[in-house]
Protein backbone atom coordinates (compact mmCIF):
# COMPACT_ATOMS: atom_id res chain seq x y z
CA UNK A 1 0.00 0.00 0.00
CA UNK A 2 1.17 3.43 -0.68
CA UNK A 3 1.46 5.70 1.85
CA UNK A 4 -0.11 9.39 1.01
CA UNK A 5 0.82 12.77 3.32
CA UNK A 6 -2.53 14.39 4.56
CA UNK A 7 -2.54 16.98 6.67
CA UNK A 8 -5.72 16.54 9.63
CA UNK A 9 -6.92 19.81 11.32
CA UNK A 10 -8.62 18.91 14.98
CA UNK A 11 -9.88 21.88 16.72
CA UNK A 12 -7.47 24.26 14.10
CA UNK A 13 -4.83 22.84 14.81
CA UNK A 14 -2.82 21.12 11.88
CA UNK A 15 -1.49 17.48 12.42
CA UNK A 16 0.88 15.90 9.65
CA UNK A 17 -0.03 12.42 9.01
CA UNK A 18 1.34 9.39 6.87
CA UNK A 19 -1.53 7.18 6.11
CA UNK A 20 -2.12 4.75 3.65
CA UNK A 21 -3.57 6.12 0.29
CA UNK A 22 -6.78 4.26 0.44
CA UNK A 23 -7.49 5.06 4.32
CA UNK A 24 -8.11 9.03 3.54
CA UNK A 25 -11.68 9.23 3.25
CA UNK A 26 -12.03 7.47 6.75
CA UNK A 27 -9.75 9.65 8.29
CA UNK A 28 -11.25 12.56 6.75
CA UNK A 29 -14.56 11.59 7.90
CA UNK A 30 -12.75 11.21 11.82
CA UNK A 31 -11.44 14.41 11.21
CA UNK A 32 -15.05 15.89 10.70
CA UNK A 33 -16.44 13.44 13.01
CA UNK A 34 -13.96 14.75 16.10
CA UNK A 35 -14.56 18.62 15.11
CA UNK A 36 -18.46 18.23 15.17
CA UNK A 37 -18.26 16.39 18.51
CA UNK A 38 -15.99 19.30 19.93
CA UNK A 39 -18.52 21.94 18.46
CA UNK A 40 -21.58 20.26 19.88
CA UNK A 41 -19.82 20.33 23.10
CA UNK A 42 -18.51 23.62 23.05
CA UNK A 43 -21.66 24.91 22.35
CA UNK A 44 -24.69 22.92 23.93
CA UNK A 45 -23.10 21.21 27.03
CA UNK A 46 -19.49 22.82 28.45
CA UNK A 47 -19.97 26.39 27.73
CA UNK A 48 -16.67 28.23 28.81
CA UNK A 49 -14.79 25.10 28.35
CA UNK A 50 -11.45 25.41 26.48
CA UNK A 51 -11.61 23.77 22.99
CA UNK A 52 -8.97 21.54 24.46
CA UNK A 53 -11.71 20.43 27.68
CA UNK A 54 -14.24 20.21 24.62
CA UNK A 55 -11.87 17.66 22.76
CA UNK A 56 -11.07 15.75 25.92
CA UNK A 57 -14.77 15.33 26.33
CA UNK A 58 -15.57 14.35 22.65
CA UNK A 59 -12.90 12.01 23.24
CA UNK A 60 -14.11 10.34 26.59
CA UNK A 61 -17.57 10.44 24.78
CA UNK A 62 -16.31 8.35 21.91
CA UNK A 63 -14.78 6.06 23.89
CA UNK A 64 -17.77 5.00 26.22
CA UNK A 65 -19.70 4.95 22.64
CA UNK A 66 -17.07 2.22 21.28
CA UNK A 67 -17.18 0.43 24.64
CA UNK A 68 -20.59 0.34 24.63
CA UNK A 69 -20.47 -1.05 21.38
CA UNK A 70 -17.90 -3.66 22.26
CA UNK A 71 -20.01 -4.79 25.33
CA UNK A 72 -23.06 -5.33 22.78
CA UNK A 73 -20.72 -7.50 20.35
CA UNK A 74 -20.00 -9.92 23.64
CA UNK A 75 -23.54 -10.27 24.10
CA UNK A 76 -23.97 -10.89 21.27
CA UNK A 77 -21.31 -13.49 20.63
CA UNK A 78 -22.54 -15.11 23.70
CA UNK A 79 -26.07 -15.46 22.36
CA UNK A 80 -24.65 -17.13 19.32
CA UNK A 81 -22.59 -19.55 21.49
CA UNK A 82 -25.80 -20.28 23.43
CA UNK A 83 -27.98 -21.03 20.28
CA UNK A 84 -24.92 -23.17 19.16
CA UNK A 85 -24.94 -25.36 22.29
CA UNK A 86 -28.58 -25.54 22.02
CA UNK A 87 -28.33 -26.85 18.36
CA UNK A 88 -26.08 -29.29 19.32
CA UNK A 89 -28.39 -30.24 21.76
CA UNK A 90 -31.05 -30.23 19.75
CA UNK A 91 -29.29 -32.10 17.20
CA UNK A 92 -28.25 -35.35 20.23
CA UNK A 93 -32.00 -35.53 20.99
CA UNK A 94 -33.46 -35.63 17.26
CA UNK A 95 -30.32 -38.53 16.78
CA UNK A 96 -31.33 -40.66 19.79
CA UNK A 97 -35.02 -39.96 18.64
CA UNK A 98 -34.02 -41.87 15.22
Amino acid sequence: MAKQNITVKIIGKPYPLAIDGEKEELYRLAEREINAYVTRIEQAHFKGFSKEDCLAMAAFQIAVAKLALAQSREVGDEEVKTLAALGGELESYLDALR
